[in-house]
């Protein structure tokens, strides 16, 4: 079949067969060309593929460790509230404590004045 493909050659000039030969060979380097260089854009291609990938994985994972910042921070003001209430109440019962404390104090010298008075 190549002999079809060289039969329209015959009886050129050997000047116009060396140019014909030197623009095969261009044509054959640059297809080789032309596939390497289409090998490397699509291994650049895959690898973008790969990288908008992982892009939107740490987007993703991003939204969810703001999502859960955001939790966190809503559970932080929850149990500051709740401390805060705490705090207040065990003011107020520490606050009793001391006015009953202060009232058995008394209660107890009223009794020791009246077991005085009792015994005179």
């Amino acid at each position: 079949m190549s002999w079809v493909v060289e039969e329209w050659k015959e009886g050129l000039a050997p000047r116009v067969l060396q140019k014909i030969h030197e623009l095969e060979s261009q044509v054959d380097k640059l297809k080789k060309e032309r596939q390497q260089r289409q090998f490397q854009l699509e291994t650049l291609e895959a690898a973008l593929q790969k990288q908008k990938q992982k892009v939107e994985n740490e987007k993703n994972e991003a939204a969810s460790l703001k999502r859960e910042n955001q939790s966190l921070m809503e559970l932080c003001d929850s149990l500051d509230k709740a401390k805060q209430k705490n705090s207040h109440d065990l003011q107020v019962k520490e606050s009793q404590v001391n006015i009953l404390s202060g009232q058995l104090s008394s209660s107890k010298k009223e009794i020791e004045r009246l077991e005085q008075e009792l015994k005179r």
